[in-house]
């Protein structure tokens, strides 16, 4: 049972623990207290507004804004996932789901031995946390500036591979073929100039 029954307490002062009282904290001001309440709004009525006129005038995101993710190609096309699963191992939210597939030469997709044949993010739990950026080990996934995600359908939220690569600039060709940047996959990975 409390020791601080009614008979205890005196004016407001709350008997603590160690049996010391506290005494209220004085007050400052001379007006009540809801004049002080709305003191602030008061203050900020008068301030000039921030307004972003935003579908019309699409904002401008920061240069290391974390967005919508892109899975990234080699010069000649081919993919740089390698289907190793790091970024899903990393991913906190628990987004992503890889499945990796192997590369013949009749079907090569990436420069080496796998790739990645079903690539999933869950936009619906992802974080934009960057830590799946950190784990890839090819710079195949990096994140971009969209960031109008926004959908009135749960299926639609779940991004997949085709939704994600990155498209086809001039020169390259879309896999599957044979690899043009050299004899072997070494070739991509440690060329000069990238």
């Amino acid at each position: 049972m409390s020791d601080l029954t009614p008979e205890k307490r005196h004016g407001g002062e709350v008997e603590q623990a160690g049996g010391t009282r506290s005494a209220p904290a004085p007050r400052t001001s001379r007006l009540p207290g809801p004049a002080q309440g709305f003191g602030v709004t008061f203050s900020t009525m008068f301030k000039k507004v921030t307004t972003e006129q935003y579908p019309d005038e699409p904002k401008v995101t920061k240069p290391r804004y974390h967005g919508r993710h892109v899975l990234n190609r080699h010069p000649d096309g081919l993919e740089k996932c390698v289907g190793c699963e790091l970024c899903a191992w990393a991913c906190p939210a628990d987004a992503i789901y890889v499945e990796g597939g192997t590369n013949t030469e009749e079907q090569r997709f990436s420069p080496g031995e796998r790739y990645g044949r079903i690539y999933q993010i869950n936009y619906l739990r992802c974080i934009f946390c960057g830590l799946c950026i950190e784990a890839c080990p090819t710079r195949s996934l990096t994140m971009s500036n969209d960031f109008e995600l926004a959908d009135d359908s749960r299926g639609d939220l779940v991004y997949t591979k085709e939704q994600l690569m990155a498209p086809l600039l001039p020169g390259m060709e879309q896999p599957p073929h044979p690899m043009r940047l050299g004899d072997d996959e070494r070739d991509y990975y440690l060329r000069a100039g990238s």
